[in-house]
């Protein structure tokens, strides 16, 4: 195993990723957090990712009251919550800096805050009849993200993604449907749906599987006793 490969593995061994995405996205954060500079610090990074959600609402209400074309900006408004998002905590563990806990909490709390500023965007701008999916988005992101704490709790190991798909292939995807969106209006409506159904059976898989691991925990804690 060469060297950067052993250092790669050691700032990302804290959670486990399925993604599809995953062996190039981590390669192109590993080549990124070389080129950090030492002043930007990862608290620095994770409000440049609470910014880029900040950009998104800001597109939204800018295409709500002004030309739908602003609606690109939240393109570069989701990059940029990558960028802060994916590379607070790895700054940490590429600096040898880690708090663990503090990063686990402040993750969890600015993802969530990110969540809802996307949603209220999307609420302003949709139509008065799917004004409603903006809700459902939330909810279901959020029973995504306590699946996820659940998950770690029961068996110990930290997974944000859902198989092959993570917060990354989902900023993509909802890049995809503002571009579409720009280009037919009103599709966003059908993109809503189409993600707030997929989040529902995903979750209630999920739900499903996180049982099945809380069975199995009971009855290796028993055995034990």
């Amino acid at each position: 195993m060469s060297d950067i490969q052993s250092q790669r593995e050691k700032i990302f061994a804290d959670r486990k990723r399925t993604n599809i995405l995953k062996n190039g996205e981590q390669r192109f954060i590993h080549f990124l957090l070389k080129r950090v500079p030492k002043f930007v610090t990862p608290n620095i990074l994770t409000g440049i990712g609470l910014l880029g959600s900040g950009i998104v609402f800001t597109s939204f209400l800018l295409a709500k009251y002004g030309n739908r074309y602003l609606l690109l900006i939240s393109i570069a408004g989701l990059f940029i919550n990558w960028f802060g998002d994916s590379l607070d905590g790895r700054l940490a563990y590429y600096r040898q800096t880690p708090r663990k806990w503090y990063g686990f909490a402040l993750d969890i709390i600015m993802d969530w805050a990110s969540i809802v500023l996307i949603g209220l965007g999307y609420y302003v701008y949709a139509a008065e009849q799917a004004k409603f999916l903006a809700f459902l988005f939330v909810v279901f992101y959020g029973w995504s993200m306590l699946i996820s704490l659940l998950r770690y709790k029961i068996t110990d190991v930290y997974r944000i993604d859902s198989g092959v798909f993570g917060p990354t292939e989902l900023r993509i995807i909802i890049s995809l449907i503002i571009f579409i969106e720009v280009l037919f209006p009103g599709s966003i409506i059908y993109a809503a749906i189409l993600i707030t159904i997929t989040l529902l059976v995903v979750n209630i898989l999920d739900t499903v599987q996180l049982l099945k691991f809380g069975n199995q925990r009971d009855g290796k804690d028993k055995r034990n006793d």
